[in-house]
């Protein structure tokens, strides 16, 4: 599988991670430590809170003990940030799902945070190997099977910051469900303070308008466009065996309602001009 082939099928969080990594000094070790991950070194990766506690075979017989850490956000620094979450409805929806949302990053920026940390200096590491550099090659191969790790839970990377995935989904569950039943409550508020008016229509009066009009703007003419029976279409009705007159019995209908549609409608013109009877 090629790097390009790699990256696509990591998840965004996870792939940022590890251009993080490649962004570091440290080239040769880190490399070393990327074939260990990849050959399967390390053997065990576990969480004692915030801190990831691993077992990695290197040259001797037993493993190796490697332990990692990043700074973890206060409880305050959490409260602002799932606050944050918690205003934004696709934010809380993807989070609640198990996804990471695209721009998460943000949320965190926007509090002042960095979710990702800056340099390798942020990340605090140690190995009971015997080699004194710090990262060893055991060290980063934790760094980059953590990478795998993000991709299959991104809460992960949450827990190395001090907040574990029952807390989040906690909170954002109880913001959720506490901006709702405010939300309810106001308007509940609203239609309560708000009097309820009743509203009487009279069929006799409804099309009645008795306010005076300019007469220059009013223009009385009989229709010229598609009346009612152009746009109901021919009716439905039983073909019957056609007269001498060739016309079916839905013909006939509708000759008389054609009869019947103009006179009303002169009729409604004469009554406008106050000609007709009213």
């Amino acid at each position: 599988m090629t790097n390009d082939t790699l990256q696509a099928s990591r998840e965004w969080w996870s792939q940022r991670w590890l251009d993080l990594l490649d962004s570091y000094r440290f080239k040769k070790r880190l490399e070393r430590g990327r074939i260990y991950a990849r050959q399967g070194n390390v053997l065990s990766i576990e969480f004692q809170g915030a801190k990831v506690l691993a077992r990695v075979q290197g040259s001797d017989t037993e493993p190796y003990k490697v332990s990692l850490s990043i700074d973890p956000f206060s409880e305050e620094e959490w409260g602002y940030v799932v606050e944050t979450m918690s205003q934004k409805s696709m934010f809380a929806a993807k989070l609640l799902a198990g996804e990471m949302p695209q721009n998460m990053e943000d949320v965190f920026t926007a509090n002042g945070l960095s979710l990702f940390p800056f340099t390798l200096s942020d990340v605090h590491s140690k190995c009971s190997c015997p080699d004194k550099a710090n990262p060893c090659k055991h060290v980063a191969a934790v760094y980059y099977q953590l990478g795998d790790r993000f991709s299959e839970d991104p809460f992960v990377l949450f827990q190395l910051r001090g907040y574990t995935k029952e807390q989040i989904i906690s909170d954002l569950r109880h913001l959720r469900t506490k901006k709702t039943e405010t939300s309810e409550t106001a308007l509940a508020e609203v239609q309560e303070s708000t009097p309820q008016k009743q509203f009487f229509v009279e069929i006799e009066s409804f099309w009645q308008y008795n306010e005076p009009l300019e007469s220059s703007l009013v223009v009385i003419a009989p229709s010229t466009s598609e009346t009612v029976l152009d746009v109901l279409g021919s009716i439905p009705l039983a073909k019957e065996e056609e007269n001498l007159t060739k016309l079916t019995a839905a013909d006939v209908v509708m000759k008389y309602l054609e009869t019947v549609y103009k006179d009303v409608s002169q009729r409604a013109v004469l009554i406008a001009m106050n000609v007709g009877e009213s």
